[in-house]
């Protein structure tokens, strides 16, 4: 039957390697894809010789990771909204569903909309849903003693609060809320803290990433999506937490018909009782594959090449007077936007960098997407992909410039 490779990639994955980072040239993936295609008809071929269950035994692979690997952010915050959701119950002095309607959940204006989406689902009053204004001061960050003012107003008026969802590289601008400080404000009123560290989390496999981390070892719940930043398809999210039973407890479910010696040996986790749904795609092993192909040493390089380009682009920003960063760059986003000044009003420069968006996405050579920051209208310039170079950053650059000039002139 035909074999996959247990190690494909013909480059050293060794700390010592400082080549830069290159993703699979067409040939490798042009022969591992046929490699896969004879391993499943070969599989399917000699399917009738083959034992109708796999003989290996709990633990086997095991060392490879103590994460949930579940299918997306939303799905992730939904199961430690509904495992904060019923702790606090129990916490309150009751498991009725009548009490839910005192407990209280919250987050800063610029967390991710799927937040408030798996809130709806895990049946908390939208009345009570906390969305806490960020702005300049923090780089849009979550000010841990706004987040301190809210809970304890809330406390007083006989609320629980319950979940603190912080974040690790928003969506918008790529802000970091301080992990260890809202940590300290939620133990006051012993709240489940989740970071959503869904893009930036994978950059965190650089040392010089891991203080945006700070603080980790004190929340309840991580999340990252290594379909973000990781070079893993569509969709892969790990959820880490820190009791897998306040998780289990609240989703388990166990029919007589999935009842199997392998559960009920205590000796692994079943999935089914860690997520909504029973049954799932084995996702994980897509990213056991990438870490596999790639090693640590070469994802790092992944990471900080993307983080190089970013910072180049940046750079190519300040340069530029008619052009602001709106938001200090952390990771590899951009946030910039022509900028107001002289005779150009505020309400005059959103709407250039609004023609100047469309105008560029026209060209069908770069494309942008906006956010609002601060209420103002922002271009977002994200590097992530597994082929861009310098010369594409410089060659975007230019188009900028270019287009620019013609909508001003």
């Amino acid at each position: 039957m035909g074999s996959l490779d247990t190690n494909p990639m013909s480059f050293s994955a060794l700390p010592g390697d400082k080549a830069a980072f290159e993703p699979l040239n067409p040939e490798d993936v042009r022969a591992y894809l046929h490699k896969a295609v004879d391993f499943i008809s070969d599989y399917y071929t000699n399917i009738e010789s083959m034992p109708v269950l796999p003989s290996v035994k709990p633990g086997t692979g095991r060392g490879t990771g103590g994460g949930v690997i579940l299918g997306t952010t939303s799905e992730a915050m939904l199961v430690t909204l509904v495992a904060a959701r019923d702790a606090a119950l129990h916490r309150s002095g009751s498991v009725g569903v009548s009490n839910i309607s005192c407990l209280v959940v919250y987050a800063a204006n610029q967390t991710h909309s799927t937040f408030f989406k798996a809130c709806r689902l895990a049946g908390f009053d939208p009345a009570n849903i906390r969305s806490i204004p960020t702005g300049p001061e923090t780089n849009y960050g979550l000010d841990p003693s706004k987040l301190l003012e809210v809970m304890q107003a809330d406390a007083n008026a006989g609320l629980v609060p319950t979940y603190v969802c912080a974040t690790v590289g928003t969506t918008s601008s790529n802000a970091v809320d301080p992990v260890g400080a809202i940590a300290d404000v939620a133990a006051m009123f012993n709240a489940w803290v989740h970071v959503d560290a869904a893009y930036a989390g994978s950059a965190c496999i650089c040392p010089e990433f891991r203080h945006h981390l700070d603080g980790v070892e004190r929340v309840d719940s991580i999340s990252m999506s290594p379909h973000k930043w990781l070079l893993t398809c569509l969709d892969c999210t790990c959820l880490y937490v820190r009791d897998a039973h306040r998780v289990s407890d609240s989703l388990e479910t166990n029919p007589e018909y999935l009842k199997n010696d392998t559960t009920e040996s205590g000796e692994v986790t079943d999935l089914k009782d860690m997520q909504v749904g029973v049954g799932r795609r084995f996702r994980g092993l897509k990213l056991w594959m990438v870490m596999r192909t790639y090693g640590t040493a070469k994802l790092q390089e992944h990471i900080r090449s993307d983080v190089a380009m970013a910072k180049m682009f940046e750079d190519f920003v300040h340069a530029d007077e008619r052009f602001e960063v709106v938001v200090p760059r952390n990771f590899a986003l951009v946030c910039f936007r022509i900028k107001a000044s002289g005779a150009i009003t505020e309400e005059d420069a959103d709407e250039a960098n609004r023609v100047l968006m469309d105008n560029l996405n026209k060209t069908g050579k770069a494309y942008l997407a906006h956010t609002v920051v601060g209420d103002k209208f922002v271009l977002r310039f994200a590097v992530g992909s597994s082929l861009q170079e310098e010369r594409h950053i410089r060659s975007a650059w230019d188009l900028i410039k270019k287009t620019t000039s013609s909508i001003m002139a």
